[in-house]
């Protein structure tokens, strides 16, 4: 099993939560993040002063799937979430070692 996490704009978690569920992936978790990477925040003005916005508003989308479609996954946020500008965000893919199911006890791929 592997999850993935993505950081992405927000006005593309729509794009990106019927990606997933086109695939067949049933659950995920949605947090509002801040941070910014290569696109070091910008300069916004607010009533005639200049302001420097450090962390940029991204969403983090987090899925655990099995390895048989990581690929399919990834390939899906990459289309749903990409404007081919810079801040577009990032994939990460980790390892998960076990997954269980708290209501049930079932354990790995069943509790997914």
């Amino acid at each position: 099993m592997k999850k993935i996490e993505c950081i992405i704009r927000p006005f593309k978690l729509d794009d990106v939560k019927d990606a997933l569920r086109e695939l067949g992936i049933q659950g995920m978790t949605v947090s509002e993040v801040r941070g910014f990477g290569r696109q070091k925040g910008h300069t916004e003005l607010y009533r005639g002063s200049e302001y420097t916005i450090e962390f940029i508003p991204k969403t983090k989308i987090e899925v655990v799937i099995a390895d048989d479609v990581v690929d399919s996954v990834i390939e899906a946020i990459i289309e749903a979430a990409k404007t081919d500008n810079i801040g577009d965000g990032k994939i990460f893919v980790s390892p998960v070692e076990e997954v269980v199911r708290i209501r049930t006890g079932e354990r790995g791929q069943k509790a997914i």
